[in-house]
């Protein structure tokens, strides 16, 4: 991360410190963050010209060690064209004109996508058909028939 204090670190008291909590038992270190400031297009008049605003973070996905396989391979297919070839999830974040307000977007942003990517997806349960919705297809299949039926029939053997 960039010099100073990490503000990120405060948020969440139950993370020891140097980790940024993603969800109640998973934890990144701040280590496997890096961030790089570059100029923002968007709001910010002659300032947009000559202040490095934006952020762009870097997580490392391939190198990460804290979290379980099955999420990282949840997380690469949630990055899609943010997941560069060497592993790493680009975020860039250049909504706000302050620095403070993209780093907080950008690591939030983040966060969003792992939290989402510990999301277990809900189960399927079986069901049958309803004699009703069975009845319906029969219908509809037997109208279908009955217009194809009525094709092809003409008599042009005048």
């Amino acid at each position: 991360m960039s010099g100073g204090k990490d503000e990120f670190e405060d948020d969440a008291p139950s993370a020891p410190r140097g980790l940024i909590p993603v969800t109640s038992r998973l934890h990144i270190s701040s280590d496997d963050i890096r961030e790089d400031f570059i100029r923002a297009s968007g709001p910010g008049g002659q300032n947009v010209n000559k202040v490095s605003t934006a952020v762009q973070l870097r997580f490392n996905l391939a190198t990460n060690e804290s979290l379980p396989e099955d999420v990282k391979a949840k997380a690469a297919k949630l990055a899609g064209s943010r997941l560069t070839l060497s592993g790493e999830i680009i975020i860039q974040a250049d909504r706000f004109r302050t620095r403070e307000r993209n780093r907080v977007d950008a690591l939030e942003r983040l966060i969003q996508l792992l939290a989402k990517a510990t999301e277990k997806p809900k189960p399927r349960k079986a069901t049958r058909p309803t004699l009703a919705s069975k009845r319906r297809r029969l219908d509809t299949k037997k109208k279908r028939g009955d217009i194809k039926k009525l094709r092809g029939k003409s008599c042009a053997h005048d």
